[in-house]
Formats: C-alpha cells, structure tokens, sequence
C-alpha cells in the first residue's frame, strides 16, 4: 500500500469514527425538519383534495416529491447507521422511531383520502361510460320481455379533457 492510499483510508470515516457519529446524531434534526415541511404540504393537499380543489391540490406535487425523495435519503442514511446509534445515542434513536411511527400514520391518512378521491372519481368516470352506452345502444326486448343490456359492442370510447 503506497503512502498516498494509506492516508486516504485513514481519513476515510467508518462505523467507529467520532465523524460519522456526529454526521448520523446530526442528521436526526434535519429529517425531523423534511418531516415537518413534509407534512405540512401533505396536511395542506389533503385538505384540498376533501374540499374538492384538486388542480390547487396537484400543483404541491412537485414540492411533496422532492421532500419525499429528501425523506428517503436521509432514512436510508440513518438506516445504515443505525447500529452505531443504537451504542452511542439510544434516546434519539428511541425518540427517532416515536416520530416516525407518528410520521407514518399521518401519511395513512393521506393515503387515504387520495383513495377515496380516486375511487369516487373512477365511479364518476364509469358511470358516465355505461350511460353513454346505454343511450348509444338499441333499446330491444329479450325473450323474457325484459330490456336487455347493451352489448359490448355498443360501448364508445370516452375521451377526457383535462383542461378544466
């Protein structure tokens, strides 16, 4: 081993090194921080998307995607670290995990309601097809002298705008 790659292992910080301790002990407020930022874009599109303002609600995307993908890299970063926090700073750690579990239940609400959005709207979206076809279709009578449902063929695509 030269000198030169000697001396670039030894500044190298590992799992030991009082330098990634301090890193990993001061990542802990900086996630608390996305977290908060986080939720309080999350916070503020569910309440859009409950009072039916979706394109106000879609503009947050991008914002909650760069938290998001922020969240991830810090959680991945003290996932790796974690062992060592765990025999240095077992309290943050403990206090780490109450915040997120808290952090993940609100999500859930999130979750949520963007399915109950999507489910009602999918409804909306069906329901106006099977009328178009409906009134598209021949209205006969079968046999038993019932009307008799449209057939598949009688369906018509649908187009959306979604430039409201």
């Amino acid at each position: 081993m030269t000198a030169k790659s000697a001396a670039k292992s030894a500044t190298k910080p590992t799992m030991q090194s009082p330098g990634l301790a301090g890193d990993i002990q001061g990542l802990i407020p900086q996630l608390f921080e996305v977290m908060e930022t986080l939720l309080a874009v999350i916070e503020k599109e569910t309440a859009l998307v409950r009072a039916g303002h979706l394109t106000e609600a879609m503009t947050l995307e991008r914002t909650k995607s760069d938290l998001a993908r922020q969240y991830t890299a810090m959680t991945t970063r003290l996932k790796a670290g974690e062992a060592h926090l765990a025999g240095t700073a077992p309290d943050q750690l403990k206090a780490l995990r109450t915040r997120l579990d808290e952090f993940h239940a609100l999500l859930q609400i999130n979750l949520t309601v963007l399915a109950t959005a999507h489910a009602v709207s999918e409804g909306i979206i069906r329901g106006v097809s099977a009328e178009l076809t409906r009134k598209a279709a021949p209205q006969t009578y079968g046999a038993s002298g019932r009307p008799t449902a449209p057939p598949p063929s009688a369906s018509q695509p649908l187009t959306l705008s979604r430039v409201l």
